[in-house]
């Protein structure tokens, strides 16, 4: 074979080789020619973590912190408990020691337990109610309130009070303390007007207490009660029922900030 014909031959092969690459190179560019999504890509994923700080809350006090009289069985402590899971989507963590029939002196004694000051370190937020079972004392307090003995007795009652307030602020003094005022169940009755003039007075002491320290807020419930009463009393008329329980625990959300 000629060198000539050889030449040829390579020329021809060389020329359909080129033909065949510019061919695919054409195809490979039209297949992804408008088709940019079948490239891979890689996403950005952000996740939203929302903030699940919890909310510890300590209950001290007598039968109101109980809840007693509620047929719901949850009290103002546990209607304030529900409102404030429906309006932040916290978790919360609650310690009823609430007692029934509970007096300041006894709830003296409670705050210097080794147990209950170690709940009320936790504790972002502190609810109390006493007083009711010092005043009234069963309803023997409604018979000779005139006697001259409210003032020995709210002297003593007043001396408790500042001592759980300086319990709760030695173990605690960061949290929000509600301190649940009185309203007069027997505003009904023949002595209820003077009756309300002993709790009005009692009340602005119990206040004036509170305002002494930090951060402790007294709430007071007496008008919240004065106008219907027997609509907000359970069947022994003298604690909430249901509807009672509710009233406080609004206002007390009312000064909570969420």
């Amino acid at each position: 074979m000629s060198k000539n014909v050889i030449r040829f031959i390579t020329i021809i092969a060389v020329f359909f080789c080129l033909l065949w690459a510019v061919g695919l190179g054409w195809a490979v560019k039209e297949y992804y020619a408008g088709k940019p999504d079948q490239a891979p890509q890689r996403t950005k994923v952000v996740t939203k973590t929302e903030n699940q700080k919890g909310l510890t809350i300590v209950a001290l006090g007598d039968s109101l912190t109980r809840g007693t009289g509620d047929e719901t069985g949850k009290g103002y402590v546990g209607d304030l408990v529900d409102e404030i899971k429906q309006k932040t989507k916290r978790p919360v963590q609650l310690t009823n020691l609430g007692i029934n029939g509970q007096r300041s002196d006894q709830l003296k004694k409670q705050v210097q337990q080794m147990e209950v000051q170690r709940q009320l370190e936790k504790a972002d937020v502190i609810l109390l109610t006493i007083g009711g079972n010092d005043l009234f004392r069963g309803g023997q307090g409604l018979i000779d309130f005139q006697s001259g003995d409210i003032a020995a007795i709210e002297k003593k009652y007043l001396n408790n009070l500042k001592f759980i307030f300086q319990q709760i602020r030695k173990n605690n003094d960061h949290a929000n303390v509600f301190f649940i005022g009185l309203y007069n169940p027997f505003s009904e009755m023949d002595q209820g007007k003077e009756m309300s003039k002993v709790i009005r007075h009692w009340n602005y002491d119990s206040a004036e207490v509170s305002a002494a320290f930090p951060k402790i807020v007294f709430v007071p419930t007496f008008d919240l009660f004065e106008l219907k009463v027997n609509d907000y009393l359970y069947s022994d008329k003298f604690h909430p029922n249901t509807k009672g329980y509710w009233l406080i625990a609004e206002r007390v959300a009312s000064l909570l900030t969420w």
